[in-house]
């Protein structure tokens, strides 16, 4: 398990960036210190992660968002698995990218059966539109150009992380904004 000390910052973003302080351990991706987090401290975390403005294509909606991030990433994964020569970090970047990717197909194979058909068709949208991204970057023979596309990914939105748990758990409560949080 990755545990930075950074919370509401993507593991991927700050691997890539040699920003990690890590202890790298087997499971899934943790960020923030979980095991001593109280409720407020992870309401603060979501409201923050959902004030941010999405990038252009994500889906606003919980479900959709998850089958989005987990495309996004699985696509980055696969990109990094094409590349002729692997830097070590390089690998580690793949490897946390699947166990990334793990975490959010659990939480769409849990949330699946209480979504909606219109949900489902959003998400299948979304994850079209990113699979038909990475696959262009993916059929370019020039490895150098696939080498500094994968280099470019910095990482998932903070609220993936937050909308995975909560379509995990089925929370189905509107988030927690920052006004509720006490930031202004």
């Amino acid at each position: 398990m990755l545990k930075l000390l950074v919370p509401g910052i993507s593991a991927l973003s700050l691997l890539a960036a040699g920003s990690v302080v890590a202890q790298t351990q087997d499971g899934p991706i943790v960020t923030g210190n979980r095991s001593g987090e109280t409720a407020d401290a992870l309401k603060t975390r979501e409201a923050i992660a959902y004030a941010r403005p999405l990038p252009r294509g994500a889906p606003s909606a919980d479900y959709p968002l998850v089958a989005w991030c987990d495309a996004l990433v699985t696509g980055h994964a696969d990109l990094g698995d094409t590349l002729p020569t692997k830097a070590p970090e390089d690998v580690e970047l793949v490897r946390l990218g699947r166990l990334e990717a793990q975490d959010f197909r659990s939480a769409l194979a849990v949330a699946t059966p209480r979504q909606s058909a219109a949900s489902k068709g959003e998400a299948e949208q979304a994850v079209a539109g990113v699979k038909a991204q990475w696959a262009t970057l993916m059929s370019n023979p020039d490895a150098e150009a696939r080498s500094q596309s994968f280099g470019l990914f910095f990482g998932l939105p903070g609220r993936c992380e937050h909308a995975a748990r909560r379509i995990r758990n089925n929370v189905t409560a509107p988030p927690a904004t920052l006004e509720s949080v006490g930031i202004n």
